[in-house]
């Protein structure tokens, strides 16, 4: 009986391409928060411009999926914030542009 991590004899270990999965929750959690941070800026802007809830929801629905998807990373589901944190990229910004403008 073999190790686990070691390869039957006559057997090569394929090599695994792409980050692992700690760097792969790693990038998703930066990426959130910075992208959180610029949903907090940007908040700030429109609301220097001009103060409406409709700014205010869009920006703090924007905050929660970004807290969402922070959760989801620790929790080892990175596949699924990936798509959460695109998909609510996505909506805030066609939201900004036909709604807020």
């Amino acid at each position: 009986m073999s190790a686990p991590d070691r390869a039957p004899e006559g057997h090569q270990v394929p090599e695994r391409g792409g980050p692992t999965p700690r760097q792969a929750r790693r990038l998703r959690v930066t990426a959130a928060a910075a992208l959180m941070a610029v949903a907090a800026v940007l908040l700030g802007l429109r609301l220097a411009s001009r103060s409406s809830v409709l700014v205010v929801g869009v920006y703090g629905l924007l905050l929660i999926l970004c807290g969402l998807v922070i959760e989801l990373s620790r929790r080892g589901r990175t596949r699924l914030g990936s798509y959460l944190l695109g998909a609510g990229l996505a909506a805030a910004l066609l939201m900004d542009v036909v709604v807020l403008s």
